[in-house]
């Protein structure tokens, strides 16, 4: 099948990295980098750093080795989504200013993929006996690890998850967490809180059929595609056909090798399996975008049954943990936009100018600012602020209205603005039963409510998700070896303990930074319970020692 972009009209992976390439987007690493060690603190320093948004860059690794000295052929992309609002935008192919009215437009025109015969992610495929044993299975994939010192895994982490309804057949895809536990076996987070996951809900539909869930895991498609999980969309919508809006024409998907699922036909690599509806395994520590480590729950397990690739594969990763990061850009260019369009046009509110999230270490769900004309009535304002704490109920613990003489950029002329233009008793409301959005479980007790929250640390926290200090460190040094533009590091720059970190997760940490993960996968498999919820942290667990 011809798999040039004029023969399909949208650009997939290999297209969108030529394009940076030629923008001047994409950095190209031939040096020997460790996937467990070096890659991920490497490109963090970019955001870490003190270098400018406008100047962060796509890196495409090509000489991977890991922490037992093995090589990968398989190169590596990161940051290739959205380290900065240009590389999103042309993965998008359309400016910065017109994101916004793109997302509207698909949302509101989806176009149903196409189904074709053969496709590229199905060049090579590995199944059987393949795919077991050191080496083979995803133990032979240049998986990173995203933080060094506290992940105790290898994760997937710009994963396109494709799940299905088995009674309507429709599908949904997400992105999810996924670590490596065998060379045939995966453990699988999907959020399990009242408005979360379409996957998770598949799964209950599976469970209560007392039938394991087909499921494939997709890295690597076309830009269009790959915007797709992040994204917040009604449940039974088939993200599909809203990226096919997005490129003004379907998108091709083919009948995945060994499920019964649909696949994008021009992904890179597509890891196909069933998860288990009886048992679950502890699952993590892992980095989360909320900015703290994500400590052990009880998690999905994923038989891998096949992996297919395209014969000059691509992996793209992606950085997370605390915020800024490429998941926070990813997100932020898209939600402005919407909850700009939701106020001024769906609710009619009169007066706004734009909306703001803020990114830094709050990771955009946590603080909003509304920016108004000077001279809008309170009613509008007022209106303005319940419709933005009401769009997304993880989004708008605290939500400020602000004139268009403040900069809701700059923190500074926001504490300006709320010391002399606010008065507390008069000027604040306070908005209870709210959803509890996404953030460490240790944050806070009670229904989460928006404003006006105590945010100082209730005793102990999990740790910060940044690399430790030592990888950090030694990134650098491999930074300034490259040649790389001076850093400015900004606190903070590396992960440590605030008190919620257990000897165990640390000899877990320390297993899977010299590549014996496999290990950690053998102590968690005989811990598998089946009499327990989806992401049930472990020390909750009953009769857990």
């Amino acid at each position: 099948m011809p798999d040039s972009k004029s023969a399909r009209g949208y650009p997939d992976l290999h297209d969108h990295l030529e394009a940076l390439d030629k923008a001047g987007l994409l950095v190209t690493i031939d040096k020997p980098v460790n996937k467990d060690t070096e890659m991920h603190p490497l490109v963090r320093w970019q955001f870490q750093g003190g270098i400018a948004e406008k100047d962060r860059k796509a890196f495409l690794f090509t000489n991977i080795t890991d922490a037992k000295g093995r090589k990968y052929d398989m190169p590596v992309v990161i940051g290739a989504l959205a380290a900065n609002a240009e590389v999103y935008s042309i993965g998008m192919g359309c400016p910065v200013e017109e994101i916004g009215d793109n997302w509207t437009r698909a949302i509101a025109n989806p176009i149903d993929p196409v189904v074709v015969d053969t496709a590229p992610c199905q060049d090579v495929i590995i199944e059987g006996a393949d795919l077991v044993g050191d080496g083979h299975g995803v133990d032979g994939l240049p998986i990173p690890i995203s933080t060094p010192g506290f992940d105790c895994a290898p994760y997937f982490s710009a994963t396109n998850f494709i799940t299905k309804d088995p009674e309507n057949g429709i599908q949904n895809m997400g992105t999810y967490r996924v670590g490596l536990k065998a060379p045939d076996r995966l453990a699988v987070r999907m959020v399990a809180r009242p408005g979360g996951a379409g996957g998770y809900l598949h799964w209950l539909k599976y469970k209560e059929r007392g039938e394991p869930m087909p499921c494939a895991l997709v890295v690597g498609c076309p830009p269009s595609v790959n915007f797709m999980s992040p994204q917040k969309l009604q449940v039974n919508l088939d993200e599909l056909a809203v990226a096919g809006g997005l490129v003004g024409e379907p998108i091709r998907q083919v009948q995945a090798h060994s499920v019964d699922l649909h696949i994008p036909a021009e992904s890179e690599l597509v890891i196909e399996g069933f998860i288990d509806t009886e048992y679950l395994e502890p699952e993590g520590p892992f980095g989360e975008s909320h900015g703290h480590i994500a400590l052990e729950d009880y998690n999905m397990i994923m038989r891998i049954t096949a992996i297919t690739h395209r014969k000059n594969a691509v992996m793209p990763s992606i950085i997370s943990q605390v915020t800024p990061s490429e998941s926070s850009v990813i997100k932020r260019v898209a939600y402005e936009p919407l909850w700009t369009k939701h106020l001024k046009s769906d609710l009619g509110i009169q007066g706004v100018q734009r909306v703001v999230m803020h990114e830094p270490l709050t990771n955009l769900r946590t603080f909003v600012f509304i920016q108004f004309d000077r001279g809008t009535t309170r009613t509008e304002i007022w209106r303005g602020l319940y419709g933005a704490a009401s769009l997304m109920p993880q989004v708008g613990k605290f939500c400020v209205a602000i004139n268009d003489d403040i900069d809701p950029d700059s923190p500074d002329a926001v504490l300006w603005a709320l010391s002399y233009r606010c008065n507390p008793i008069e000027d604040t409301h306070i908005m209870p039963y709210q959803v509890r959005g996404h953030g460490p479980k240790a944050e806070i007790n009670g229904e989460p409510s928006s404003m006006l929250i105590d945010a100082t640390m209730i005793g102990g926290m999990p740790p910060i998700a940044l690399p430790k200090k030592e990888y950090m460190e030694r990134a650098k040094d491999l930074w300034n070896d490259l040649g790389l533009p001076p850093l400015t590091p900004q606190a903070p720059w590396y992960g440590y303990s605030l008190g919620n970190w257990s000897d165990k997760w640390e000899k877990a940490a320390k297993r899977a930074v010299a590549g014996d993960y496999q290990e950690n996968g053998r102590i968690s498999e005989q811990r598998q319970r089946k009499d327990l919820h989806p992401e049930t942290p472990v020390d909750q667990a009953p009769d857990e020692e």
